[in-house]
């Protein structure tokens, strides 16, 4: 239990650096992060797996390239769902998508789970 408030404490942190670090993605503060990072996790478990599945021919002719504009889509996805985070444009989300899983490895590099 533990380690599940860990892991969301630190993805509402990266949604807030993301924020940062990329124009066009805006989070409120800690309280829509912390929303948002419950609902990217509910959409990573749920949505994104049906997501990857229906693109796969996508994924396949692109060698597995398309994954990354799938998970523009679920950063999306949550921005539309989570009142006080917002993403102007596919460019913002693609973006941001890409920031948040870079830091996320890092973060599970260091800090092993």
């Amino acid at each position: 239990m533990l380690a599940f408030l860990a892991h969301l404490i630190l993805t509402a942190a990266l949604l807030l650096l993301v924020a940062n670090l990329v124009r066009g993605v805006q989070v409120q503060g800690w309280g829509s992060a912390l929303v948002g990072a419950i609902v990217l996790g509910f959409v990573n478990a749920i949505i994104r797996p049906l997501m990857v599945l229906f693109t796969l021919p996508f994924t396949i002719l692109t060698f597995g390239l398309f994954l990354l504009v799938v998970n523009a889509m679920v950063l999306w996805l949550v921005a539309i769902l989570v009142p006080g985070i917002r993403v102007q444009g596919f460019g913002p989300a693609f973006l941001g998508s890409l920031v948040l899983t870079f830091l996320n490895m890092v973060v599970t590099i260091l800090i092993p789970l």
